[in-house]
């Protein structure tokens, strides 16, 4: 690696001290609520075993809805390896609490593009729209809910459910804090307090103090090869909050009358409860890594959102690139500064579930593991990366620097 790099790089670190000092106090406050949950639910050995076939009495499975449940500040948790990702259990919980002629409102702009054809907004035989399910969207008015048209609309007509989406997803927009959800939240319930508020969280756990069901959301969902799996986890998901729509989540996933009862943990337990053992520390190293990209890409001379500075909701660091060719070369970057298929060579492809070519590099330990350090993007104009990910420091710090290397040589 070039001297002059590595120079570049340790000036960043003594600018972003500060940063990363608030980044290990937010870790050391989510660790402390981690372990008191473990320790009131006496975790031990036995927890760690494995049911097969329906999984009846799984006692490891239990403790760990009652884990995730009290450290994400919710009546009841689902948290199954039978989610296949994120967006199988945003399907899932979004089919469960939905019914025909019922409306769902985004008020976050459009969702992730894997849920436009669970939506309908992508035409799919078995969307929601095609169950008579009706979507209405409200977009983001400079990076803030516009809380205007969101009252208008709730006053003027029935709505079932708010779909809210905290990260950008592949948009330019801001990830959302949970300041910004508070205030959106207390708005809606000044004019409607039945509507379900139902948050898609992957990739903002453990980002801040608090959780989106502590300022008064009814439902989350999220990923456990993100945040909360804590690059242990092999596969899963959660829907947790408000007790009777996750035990609609749970007999949507099963079958109505065995709802959480069943499901098989196949080996999982371990994985889930040491994956959110470490979450804390491990989303510390993603935003660390992620800070890091920031102001090093920053000085370069390119786009980045947010800036090293400001305030995070998730752990997603965008670069703008302006042109397909650096955003393809950073991708192969981290791809080669990483510790499994360093070798492979990532190029754009048709991936199902998305409209134009997508770009992914992801050297991980399981397949598609976000957090462990990834870096995707579609290639469309602007020609933006998105970076998430670092198990640690250390690691996702080396993937960065291999990548900027990648775009700045000659």
């Amino acid at each position: 690696m070039k001297q002059e790099l590595l120079k570049l790089a340790n000036e960043v670190e003594e600018e972003i001290k500060e940063i990363t000092k608030r980044i290990d106090e937010d870790a050391m406050y989510n660790s402390i609520k981690v372990l008191n949950a473990f320790q009131r639910n006496n975790i031990s050995e036995m927890h760690f075993n494995s049911t097969t076939g329906y999984g009846y009495n799984d006692i490891g499975r239990e403790a760990i809805e009652r884990i995730f449940a009290e450290v994400l500040g919710a009546e009841d948790s689902l948290v199954r390896n039978q989610f296949i990702s994120g967006t199988h259990a945003l399907t899932v919980a979004l089919f469960a609490l939905l019914r025909p002629e019922d409306t769902m409102l985004a008020i976050s702009g459009k969702p992730y593009d894997t849920l436009d054809e669970v939506i309908g907004i992508t035409e799919n035989a078995s969307s929601l729209k095609s169950f008579g399910v009706k979507y209405e969207q409200i977009d983001l008015k400079g990076n803030e809910f516009d809380i205007e048209k969101i009252t208008k609309t709730l006053q003027n007509e029935k709505i079932k459910l708010i779909h809210i989406q905290r990260s950008k997803g592949y948009s330019s927009r801001d990830s959302l804090s949970i300041e910004k959800l508070q205030k959106v939240i207390q708005e809606i319930r000044k004019v409607d307090k039945e509507v379900i508020i139902f948050i898609d969280n992957c990739y903002c756990e453990f980002v801040e103090r608090e959780t989106p069901l502590e300022v008064g959301a009814d439902v989350i969902v999220g990923s456990l090869i993100k945040n909360l799996g804590g690059g242990i986890a092999n596969n899963g998901a959660y829907v947790a909050g408000k007790e009777k729509y996750v035990s609609l989540a749970a007999e949507r996933l099963t079958s109505p009358g065995q709802g959480k009862e069943v499901g098989p943990t196949l080996g999982a337990n371990k994985g889930f409860l040491q994956g959110i053992y470490l979450a804390p520390s491990v989303v510390a190293s993603s935003l660390k890594t992620a800070v890091f990209a920031s102001k090093l890409l920053e000085k370069l001379g390119y786009k980045v959102a947010p800036r090293y500075d400001e305030k995070r909701a998730d752990i997603v660091q965008t670069i703008e690139f302006g042109e397909p060719d650096k955003l393809i070369k950073f991708c192969q970057g981290i791809q080669k500064g990483s510790a499994i298929d360093s070798n492979s060579v990532p190029e754009p492809w048709d991936m199902p579930g998305y409209g134009d070519k997508i770009i992914m590099a992801s050297g991980s330990f399981t397949q598609g593991s976000s957090i462990e350090i990834s870096c995707d993007g579609p290639i469309r104009s602007p020609y933006i990366a998105f970076l998430q990910g670092g198990l640690t420091y250390e690691y996702g710090k080396i993937a960065v620097l291999t990548a900027v290397e990648q775009i700045t040589q000659n």
